[in-house]
């Protein structure tokens, strides 16, 4: 096992793998407040990141990280929004708009397709070596 410092308190902890910098308890007090805040959404769906950060007491940057995880999902009248990493566009969740999904999925198995192999030529016939009768 691998000993690290946690990202938000700084204590030792035994690394597992998975991706978390962060000590169980404070990845326990992260999913605590990621449950309040996702409550406080459902309350308050016209709320803007703004608000619900200081209402929950969590970063914007966390809230943003939520929701391109896709832990977070906003109504179309919601005014939240954020860019798509590849085109810019508005998205409510996610890190890609449907269209950047949808060309990345057509560009992936374009380029895992067989390629197909060229028809072998038909054999021509060898008349040299037919059997030929002659006629009387």
């Amino acid at each position: 096992m691998e000993v690290r410092n946690c990202r938000n308190c700084g204590r030792l902890f035994n690394y597992i793998g998975g991706g978390f910098n962060i000590c169980p308890a404070c990845r326990e007090e992260t999913e605590k407040k990621f449950q309040e805040t996702k409550e406080y959404i459902r309350e308050n769906p016209r709320a803007t990141i703004q608000e619900i950060s200081e209402n929950n007491n969590v970063s914007t940057n966390q809230i943003r990280q939520w929701i391109r995880e896709e832990r977070l999902q906003f109504t179309d009248d919601s005014p939240i929004g954020i860019e798509c990493e590849n085109c810019g566009a508005t998205i409510r969740t996610g890190r890609f708009c449907e269209n950047c999904k949808n060309n990345m999925a057509n560009a992936l198995s374009k380029s895992i397709e067989k390629p197909k192999e060229p028809e072998a030529p038909k054999p021509q016939k060898d008349n040299r070596n037919a059997m030929r009768f002659l006629q009387k």
